[in-house]
Parts: C-alpha cells; structure tokens; sequence
C-alpha cells in the first residue's frame, strides 16, 4: 500500500515519478518522450526552467503559502531554442517592451489578465533558428485561430493555472487560513489541471496535442492515484442517511441518522474500532499528534510525489501566454478594422509582398493607422525609402520590423497576406539620440552608429536604418551613404534604409550601379499631401514647406508669434508703472 494506515507516526512518502532534466540545465532538449514535458514552444521537448531550485521553490510556498513572484521568477530565467538575433540590436528601437504589454493582452470572458511581459519580450526577441520551431509554433497558433472550442479549453485551463499560482504565492492571502484547507485546495486544482489536460486536448491535431500526453501520462501516476484517493477521503469519510422530523410550522424537531455508510475502498479509510485503537496505542507509546497533524502529514506525501510534475506547471503558463497573446493580438486588429496573417516563408530570392500592412503600435495607442502594400520584386535587396516628412516613413520601418520578428516567432503578422524569408538576425536603427556625456559631434555618433551596424550584421540580416547620414552636410554624407550601401550588398541584406538625399538616391536609380538596390517613395495626393501608401520610385521634393506650414513654421506664422509677445510684453510693462 502507497499510504501508511493512520496509526502509523509518520506516513511512509509516495514513490515518486522520476522527472527529466532534474540536473537543473535548462535550454536543450530532453531525452524522452514528449508527453514527460507539456513543453508548446518547441517540437522536441525543452526542460527550460532551473527544475531542482524551482521544485523546491514550490515545496516551500506550498508548506508556507507565502512565496510571492516564484512564477515569475522562474519564467524571467527561461531559456528558449537557440536564436542567433541579437536583442539589443533592435529591442528598444522597436518599442518591444510597449508591443508586448500593448498588443498580446490576454482577454477571457470580459476580463484583462496581465501576462508576464518580462517573458514575453525575452521570448519574442528569441526567434529560434531552426525553421522547425517556426512550423511549430504557427501550426498551434493556426489550431487554435480556427477552433474556438479549443481555444476556449486553453483559455480555461490559463486561468485554472492562474488560479493555481494565486493560491501557491499567496496573492489572495491564502495563508491566513486553515493550513490543511488551503493545501487540500491546491492538491484539487491540480487535479483538475491535469484532468482537463487529458481530456480536453486529446483531438488537437497541432503541439497542443501533447497537453493531453502529459495529463494522461500524469494520470497513470501511483501519486496521481494516491491525490484522488485522498481528495475522495476529503469530500466524503462516509455518507449519512437522515431522517429528519418536521412540524406543522414548518421548523425541524428533531433528525436521526439512519445509516452511516464509509467509503471501505479509500485506502485513506480505516474503520471506526481501529481508529480508536490506534490513538488508545500511540496515546500509551507517548505521541501527542491531532488528526489534523496527521492528514498534514499525508497532504505532504502525496504532494511530494507529485511535485515534479507541478514545476512542469510554470513552464506551460509561460508558453500558454505566448499563444493567448498572439490571439489577442489577432483580436486586437480585429476589432480596430485590420486583419493579419500567418505569412508564406519562401526563400530570399522570392518577391517580397506585404499587403495591407498596420503598424500596431499606432493601433494600440488609438491612434488612426493607414494600412499599405509594401512590394519588392526580390527579399534579399536593399530598398531606399524616400518621401516627406510625416510620411509615413519611419512607421513603415517600424511596421516592417515587427513583422519580421512575428513571423520569426511563428504568430500573427500585422498585415492581411504576406511572403516573407527567414533571417538570421535583425538590427534596427531608429532612435538617434544626443547624449550629454557624449564625446562625438553628429557626425561622429552617425560613424559611430555605421561602425556598430557592420559590427553586428550577419550575411542575409534584415537591416533597417531611418535617415542615414542626416548628422552632416550632403557632399559628404552622400559618400558616406553610398560606401555603406555598397558594403551592404556584399552582406546579401534584407535591407530598408530611408533617405532625405533625394538628388543622391535619384542619381543611384538612374545609374543603376549597386546590384539588388530598389526604391520606394511616399505616394503623393493630388493636394500633395501624403497618402501613407509607398510606391516604386524615388520622391522629388521632402514638402518641406508643407511641413512648415502644418506645423505653424510659415514666415506669417512667426511673425504673428513674434508680434503678439511684443504686445504682451508692452501690456505687462504698462501694468508695472501703473
């Protein structure tokens, strides 16, 4: 028997089911079947999480009830597949941080629940190398978009671990109750966990397929058995049937209990005759322990044979936010008019077409975004951006970046229908900020920033560089530009590089020098405003007065604002020898 009889001082501990990677390495691949790890990441089961230190992480707050931030700990440390991206090459000048917080939010049943942005971001600049992990990933995500029952099965079974990590941190001040109750409680939610697992899962076609491997491998368990048993014994030591007495007032006079019938098989049950006994006996061999003291000591055994697959409880809330994320994100688009997609992958040499492309970020801020169709007749190029200011321009480089990094991580793009090619890194240049401390004028920070761009571009990396060379004078900027562009091309880049050198790049489309250049220009209404759509070509004029003039920059606009602070400086001078 798996449980000792009651009269036992010390119940004898469960066997334990042994649980892979229990050395602690995280981040490669576990040698066992899929179902041991319900890992969604990744098509070859990953133990990503530090297994021995979180195990006994939750040991502890289940003793204690008191371990707030243990989850999100545990995820903030997470490794992934390997990814040769290079994070800080592109996190802050896309905005990452806001994206994730902004765009993936997790919305159920009317209700917002913030998920670990920390994790998110990691895992979003991880795109992993290996394309078989994107497949992976955009085959759960495409399950999910076209089967609302099992998406609606994910989402409960998010919020039934959301309840779980509530009860095991203590975020809901479980501790100040009955210590049994509130571990009994966690025991049960558990179940739960695993059994819908198994259950609802056990027809998905896609990775999610192994949530139902792992509830049902789980459910095999001796310690699995052992927490029905005495989950059983908690609900119902034995049935009672009454007979109760009513008067005419309607009120009880009295009840007796006509049969008391106890659940025989639990093995957590023992009669009453050998119940007495057994305290009569260890009362005489000097132990002073309650009932209670004794179910703590069986909650113990059974959660301790079942700890190992607990911690496999974190890593799973990690990935379910991924995935709850990227639909949100879907929604998200949805509701504000635009649709997205999970792009066709084709190779470099393919034609690039985005169509319908948004920037989300502006979306998630309500800001009123125009969607384009971005096209290149070939991937692997480089693409010279030109147009006004207010254009467009650098959203569009903003928008292009995202999108790549979606798509790398196997989710939505923010475009209706798109084909794009895998790359293995990403480096991003939008912000050009002054710094105090800085020992470089303009013109240094800008050679400095094309130092670091070759210091850190692998061959066939999407590059995308806003107002190259903007920190000097046109001579010598436009050489400076043309040498990096022609470096670039040795890279073979997926390159997007805007430009206000407009007699610069009209040179470079006519003498047609620099192999794999493209260009694309602001399209123009016929007020010569901005259309927000990108044509082939390169623009003729930035609309600087344009500009001037939106922005209350005319000579008229500044004399008006010169004339009404000499009035009131007059005014204010009157006053005072008033």
């Amino acid at each position: 028997m798996y449980v000792q009889e009651l009269s036992s001082p010390r119940p004898a501990p469960l066997p334990r089911t042994p649980s892979p990677r229990e050395d602690g390495t995280p981040g490669e691949p576990a040698s066992v079947e899929a179902a041991t790890i319900p890992d969604l990441l990744h098509p070859q089961a990953m133990s990503r999480v530090s297994v021995e230190p979180l195990r006994l992480a939750i040991s502890l707050a289940f003793a204690s009830g008191v371990s707030g931030g243990l989850v999100g700990d545990a995820l903030d440390s997470a490794t992934f597949a390997p990814s040769t991206w290079e994070p800080s090459a592109f996190v802050n000048d896309l905005f990452l941080q806001s994206f994730a917080s902004l765009c993936f939010k997790i919305q159920i049943g009317g209700n917002e629940i913030p998920p670990s942005t920390a994790h998110l971001v990691k895992l979003l600049a991880s795109p992993p190398s290996d394309p078989a992990v994107v497949h992976h990933r955009r085959a759960i995500v495409a399950e999910l978009a076209s089967s609302p029952p099992l998406r609606n099965s994910l989402e409960q079974l998010y919020v039934a671990l959301c309840r779980f990590r509530s009860l095991l941190e203590g975020a809901t001040g479980a501790g100040k109750w009955d210590a049994n109750r509130r571990q009994l409680d966690i025991l049960l939610l558990a179940k739960e966990i695993i059994d819908a697992m198994a259950g609802q899962f056990a027809f998905a076609h896609s990775g999610l397929s192994r949530l139902s491997g792992f509830g049902r491998r789980v459910q095999a368990s001796e310690p699995y058995k052992a927490l029905g048993d005495l989950l059983r014994y908690d609900e119902r030591l034995a049935t009672l049937n009454l007979k109760i007495c009513i008067g005419a007032d309607g009120h009880i006079r009295g009840f007796e209990i006509a049969e008391i019938r106890e659940d025989e098989k639990n093995p957590f049950v023992t009669s009453s005759w050998r119940r007495w006994l057994s305290k009569i006996e260890l009362f005489f061999r000097g132990y002073k322990f309650s009932d209670g003291e004794i179910m703590a000591r069986l909650i113990d055994a059974v959660f301790e044979g079942l700890a190992g697959e607990l911690v496999r409880f974190v890593q799973l809330f990690g990935d379910i936010e991924f995935y709850l994320g990227a639909l949100g994100f879907r929604d998200m688009a949805k509701a504000a008019g635009f649709a997205t997609c999970l792009p066709d992958l084709v190779t470099p040499e393919a034609a690039r077409t985005l169509s319908g492309l948004f920037n989300p970020l502006l979306v998630a801020h309500g800001i009123k975004a125009v969607p384009c169709d971005v096209m290149t007749d070939r991937i692997a190029s480089t693409v010279l951006i030109t147009g006004p200011n207010s254009g467009g321009k650098t959203r569009l480089l903003q928008s292009l970046g995202l999108t790549q990094l979606l798509a790398q991580s196997g989710v939505f793009i923010p475009a209706r229908a798109g084909a794009l090619a895998l790359t293995p890194g990403l480096v991003v240049s939008l912000i050009q900020e002054t710094k105090a401390d800085q020992a470089e004028g303009r013109l240094g920070m800008e050679l400095v920033r094309i130092r670091e761009l070759f210091e850190r571009v692998p061959p066939g990396a999407m590059v995308i560089l806003d107002e190259l060379c903007s920190g000097t004078n046109p001579s010598e900027g436009e050489e400076i530009f043309e040498l990096v562009i022609r470096m670039l091309t040795r890279l073979a880049p997926q390159a997007f590089i805007t430009t206000h050198f407009l007699a610069f790049a009209a040179r470079l489309e006519r003498e047609r020098k620099i192999h794999d250049l493209r260009f694309l220009q602001v399209e123009l209404a016929a007020d010569q405003k901005p259309t927000y759509q990108f044509t082939p070509g390169v623009a003729t004029t930035s609309l600087a007065g344009y500009a001037a003039a939106r922005l209350g920059v005319t000579g008229e606009q500044l004399m008006a604002l010169i004339d009404r602070n000499i009035a009131l400086t007059n005014a204010a001078r009157a006053r005072g020898r008033d």
